[in-house]
C-alpha cells in the first residue's frame, strides 16, 4: 500500500476528487506546482471500486518526467519500478504483468488507441500537465473522449493542470467537475535583473548563476532556449568554476537517459551544482537541491510553414504561465530566489500562455492517426482548439503524395497508409522504411529513421551517413535501444539485408523527395526540388557533392541552413525518381537581350538535371515574347517618346470621359494585351523590334486615331506653323512649352477635347526660360503682358516686343543688326 505524504496540498482535495470520479466519468484537477498531483493522484485512484483491477494510464509530457514520476510512485509503494508502477517511453520501458499504473508519454497513448480502440484493460486515463498543449496530448484527449462516449462510458478521464483555464477545459470534457487544490511553494524572492544587449543571453545567464551562488543556498537551475545556448553557457562556465567549484551539468532531450538522470541527482560531498536546462525542467519535475532559478525568458518552439513544407525552430518569449512554472522550481523544497533576465515592466508583453502546438505544427501525423482511427473530419471530435483547416488540408495533400491516402473528395486510408500507421513514426519516416524495403535497403532506412527521430543520436554532424557509422560503433544504452528499435522496424517490413551507409541518401530522398538538392555555382549552395534554397558551410565535405538528399533545414526557406543531409549519386536519383522526372521544351526570356531562347530540359521539380539549346519556331518566339511582357510588365517594351505620349493622351481622355475612352483605363493596356501587342509581335525575334506606337495606333484603328487627334492632339501648331508636343501628364493639365513671340497675333485661346478644355501655355523667353503660364492668352495679352514686355525688352533688346501682341506678326527671329 502506498504511503502518501500527508503534507502535500493535493491530499486535502483527494476526497472531493474520488467522490467526483465515483459519480461522474470526467473531472478536472487544478493544482499549482508543488501540490503533489502527479504522484499522489494515481496512487489514490488505485483502490477505487470502479477501477475493478484495470490499469491507470498517466500521460506525462516528457520522457524524463515520466521516468521520474514512476520512480517516485514506486518508492512510495516500497517497490522497484516495473511492478505496480511502470513506465513506457520511447526507447525505454519498465513494465510487468503486475503493473497497474503505467506512466507513458503522449505518443504512446495514441498508438495504444489504434491497436486497442476500446482500451479494454484501462480504467482511467490521467492527462498530466495538460496546459502544455502538446499536439499528441490534444489528440489523445480528443480520442479518449470519443472512446468514452461511444464505447466505454465506464472509462474515467482526469485532466490535471497547473495553469490552464479550467472552465474551458471542463467544457471540452462535457461539463466535467472542477476540483481546485492549493499549491505548496516556499517563499521565492523574484529579482528582475534586466537584459544586457551587449552580451549573449547564455553568457549573461551563466554570469548571473555564478553571482547567485554567492548570495543564497542551494543549486542553480538555468533555463535557456536550446541546446546551442546550453553548450555555450557550459563552455563559458568551464573556465570559471574550477575543479572545486560548482558542478556544471546539462539537461535537455538530446541527452541519454543516464545523463538526464545524472542531472537530477545531487552533486554530493557538499558540492553545489549549476543545471543548464531547456524547458524540459519546467513542469512535472522536482530537482532535489534547487533553490535558485535563472530564467532567460526565452523558449524555442517548432513552427510549421505550409508553403515551404518545412518545420523550423524559432526563439520566442516564454509565456507568463511558463515563466511562473520556471519560477516555481526555486521553491519546491525550500525558500528560494528567481532571477529573471528582463525588466518587470516587460511582463505585460509576454503572452499569457504558450500557443497550442496544434495551431502551429505539421498536421500530417494527425491526419494519419485519425484516418487510421476512422475519423475523416476532425470537426467530429471535441477539441480545445480545432486543427486549422489549411494545415489539415496540407497534411492530406502530403499523405496523398505518399500514397497513404486515396485521391478524391473523401480521401480514404490506403493499404500503404495502414502500413505507415503501424510504425508510430511520422508518416515520412514510416514511408521511407516501407518503400526502402521495396528497393532493397529497408534495414538501412530503419536505422536512418532512428537517427532522424532521436535528436543527437550518432552525433551532431550534418552528414547522416557519418552519423549512421557512429551509431553502429556507439555502445551506450541509448544507442543500443535505438538500434533495437530500428531492427524492430526492419523486421516489420521483412528487411534483413546488411546496413549500407551508401544508401542513406536514397533513404532520405524517399522521406523528403521535395528536398532533393542540386549544387549551385558556389560551394555549399544548393537548390532544392521544391524551389527553395539551402546552404552548407563550404568547409563541409558534403558541400562538394553535386546532389544531396536533405533531411532538415533551419532558418528561412529561401536560404535555409541544411542541418541534416547525405550525398546522393546522380544514377541513384535517376533510378529512384524516374516517374517524377519530366522532359519538356522551355522558352526562356533573356531580359538583357529582350529575346527568348529555347531550351530542352529534364527536371525534377525545380532541379534541372539536363539542358541543351533548341531552335524555336516563329510562333514559339512570338508566344514567348508575349508571355514575357505579360509576366514582367509593359516596361519591357521599347517605349518611344511617341508611344509614351500616346499612352498619356489616352489616359487623360479616360479620366475625363471613361465611357468614350476605355482604352485609357489604368490597367487597360495590360488587360487588352492580346488585342494590341500580339499582332505587333508577328515576325519579331526580340522586343526591341516592336514599334509600340504603331501597335497602339493599329489597335485604335483609323477612326479611333482621328478621334484621338481631334480630342487630344499630340502637338500644337503655332501661327508660324511650328509644332510643339503637348505634355498630357503635366500637373496643371495638358501643357505646351513655346516661345511667346511665336504666339503673336493669336486672339483666341486654343482648346482641347472638342472645345471643353483650355490648353495650358508655358511661355518661354528667347533663351527658352519660363516667363509665364496661362490658360487664357487674350486675357494675358491685356493684363500680364505689360510687365513681361518691360522685363523682356530690357533683357533681350534685339527681339521684338510689341505693345499689342494680339495684332503683331509672330516671329522666331531677333531684329537684324544695323
Amino acid at each position: 500500500m502506498a504511503v502518501i505524504p500527508q503534507d502535500l496540498p493535493v491530499v486535502a482535495v483527494l476526497g472531493q476528487l474520488m467522490a467526483a470520479l465515483a459519480t461522474f466519468n470526467k473531472a478536472v484537477l487544478v493544482a499549482p506546482p508543488g501540490a503533489g498531483k502527479t504522484t499522489t493522484v494515481p496512487l489514490a485512484l488505485l483502490d477505487q471500486p470502479w477501477l475493478d483491477g484495470r490499469k491507470i494510464l498517466l500521460l506525462a509530457p516528457r520522457r524524463l518526467a515520466a521516468r521520474a514520476a514512476a520512480s517516485r510512485m514506486a518508492a512510495l509503494l516500497g517497490e522497484p519500478v516495473g511492478q505496480t508502477v511502470g513506465y513506457r517511453v520511447r526507447l525505454d520501458q519498465k513494465v510487468s504483468a503486475r503493473t497497474r499504473i503505467e506512466v507513458i508519454t503522449e505518443g504512446i497513448l495514441t498508438r495504444r488507441m489504434l491497436s486497442d480502440p476500446e482500451l479494454a484493460d484501462v480504467g482511467a486515463v490521467v492527462f498530466d500537465e495538460i496546459h502544455e498543449r502538446h499536439l499528441e496530448a490534444d489528440v489523445g484527449l480528443a480520442l479518449a473522449l470519443d472512446i468514452q462516449s461511444g464505447l466505454r462510458e465506464d472509462l474515467r478521464l482526469l485532466a490535471m493542470s497547473a495553469t490552464l483555464e479550467a472552465g474551458r477545459l471542463a467544457a471540452q470534457l462535457g461539463g466535467a467537475h472542477i476540483i481546485e487544490s492549493l499549491g505548496r511553494l516556499f517563499p521565492i524572492e523574484t529579482l528582475y535583473v534586466g537584459r544586457n544587449l551587449d552580451s549573449p543571453i547564455e553568457v549573461q545567464a551563466a554570469q548571473t548563476a555564478l553571482r547567485a551562488l554567492g548570495r543564497g543556498p542551494g543549486d542553480v537551475l538555468v533555463f535557456l532556449p536550446g541546446t546551442a545556448e546550453i553548450s555555450r553557457a557550459a563552455e563559458f562556465l568551464a573556465g570559471r568554476t574550477g575543479s572545486d567549484g560548482p558542478l556544471v551539468v546539462s539537461l535537455h532531450g538530446s541527452l541519454s537517459l543516464a545523463d538526464q538522470d545524472q542531472a537530477l541527482k545531487r552533486a554530493g560531498a557538499g558540492r553545489r551544482k549549476i543545471i543548464l536546462s531547456t524547458a524540459i525542467a519546467e513542469t512535472s519535475l522536482t530537482i532535489d537541491g534547487v533553490q535558485i532559478v535563472v530564467d532567460a525568458g526565452l523558449s524555442r518552439r517548432p513552427t510549421y510553414e505550409p508553403e515551404s513544407g518545412l518545420t523550423r525552430l524559432v526563439t520566442v518569449r516564454s509565456s507568463r504561465a511558463a515563466s511562473d512554472q520556471r519560477r516555481g522550481r526555486a521553491g519546491r523544497t525550500a525558500p528560494g530566489q528567481c532571477y529573471r533576465l528582463w525588466e518587470e515592466a516587460e511582463m505585460g508583453a509576454f503572452p499569457a500562455y504558450d500557443r497550442p502546438e496544434i495551431l502551429e505544427a505539421d498536421l500530417a501525423p494527425l491526419v494519419l492517426t485519425l484516418s487510421a482511427y476512422g475519423v475523416h473530419d476532425p470537426a467530429s471530435l471535441s477539441w480545445l482548439d480545432h486543427p486549422p483547416r489549411p494545415a489539415w488540408q496540407e497534411g492530406v495533400r502530403l499523405l496523398t503524395q505518399l500514397d497513404a491516402l486515396s485521391e478524391g473528395q473523401r480521401p480514404m486510408l490506403t493499404d500503404h497508409g495502414r502500413a505507415l500507421a503501424g510504425f508510430g513514426l511520422p508518416p515520412r519516416l514510416a514511408h521511407m522504411i516501407v518503400r526502402g524495403a521495396e528497393h532493397g535497403f529497408g534495414r538501412t532506412a530503419a536505422h536512418v529513421a532512428a537517427l532522424l527521430s532521436e535528436r543527437g543520436l550518432g552525433g551532431q554532424m550534418i552528414d547522416l551517413e557519418q552519423r549512421l557509422l557512429n551509431l553502429a560503433r556507439d555502445r551506450s544504452p541509448r544507442a543500443e535501444k535505438a538500434r533495437q528499435q530500428a531492427e524492430g522496424w526492419a523486421r516489420h517490413v521483412a528487411a534483413a539485408e546488411d546496413i549500407a551507409p551508401a544508401m542513406v541518401g536514397m533513404a532520405l530522398a524517399l522521406a523528403y523527395p521535395e528536398r532533393v538538392a542540386k549544387a549551385r555555382d558556389r560551394r555549399g549552395g544548393f537548390i532544392l526540388a521544391n524551389g527553395s534554397g539551402g546552404e552548407i558551410p563550404a568547409e563541409e565535405a558534403l558541400a562538394a557533392h553535386a546532389f544531396l538528399a536533405v533531411g532538415t533545414l533551419q532558418g528561412k526557406a529561401a536560404n535555409a541552413r541544411i542541418s541534416e543531409a547525405a550525398h546522393l549519386d546522380r544514377a541513384d536519383l535517376e533510378a529512384l525518381f524516374a516517374a517524377e522526372i519530366t522532359t519538356q521544351n522551355m522558352v526562356q526570356f533573356d531580359r538583357n537581350r529582350g529575346s527568348v531562347q529555347g531550351r530542352h530540359q529534364r527536371r525534377l521539380g525545380a532541379i534541372v538535371l539536363e539542358e541543351r539549346p533548341i531552335q524555336l519556331a516563329s510562333d514559339e518566339i512570338e508566344a514567348g515574347l508575349f508571355d514575357a511582357v505579360r509576366t514582367h510588365g509593359l516596361e519591357l517594351l521599347p517605349w518611344s517618346d511617341r508611344a509614351r505620349a500616346l499612352r498619356q493622351r489616352l489616359s487623360w481622355l479616360h479620366d475625363r470621359d471613361p465611357d468614350t475612352w476605355p482604352q485609357g483605363r489604368p490597367d487597360g493596356l495590360v488587360e487588352d494585351l492580346a488585342q494590341w501587342l500580339a499582332p505587333a509581335l508577328v515576325g519579331c525575334r526580340a522586343l526591341g523590334e516592336v514599334d509600340v506606337a504603331a501597335a497602339l495606333e493599329m489597335w485604335l484603328g483609323w477612326a479611333g486615331c482621328q478621334a484621338l487627334d481631334k480630342a487630344a492632339p499630340s502637338h500644337f501648331e503655332t501661327p508660324l506653323a511650328t509644332r510643339h508636343r503637348i505634355d498630357y501628364s503635366a500637373e496643371q493639365g495638358p501643357t505646351v512649352d513655346v516661345r511667346v513671340q511665336e504666339l503673336y497675333g493669336l486672339t483666341t485661346h486654343p482648346m482641347l477635347e472638342n472645345g471643353r478644355v483650355a490648353l495650358v501655355f508655358q511661355l518661354l523667353s528667347p533663351a527658352h526660360r519660363p516667363i509665364a503660364v496661362t490658360a487664357n492668352l487674350p486675357q494675358f495679352w491685356r493684363a500680364g503682358w505689360l510687365d513681361v514686355r518691360k522685363d523682356m525688352k530690357a533683357r533681350y533688346p534685339r527681339h521684338v516686343w510689341p505693345e499689342d501682341p494680339a495684332t503683331a506678326q509672330p516671329t522666331s527671329r531677333a531684329k537684324p543688326r544695323t
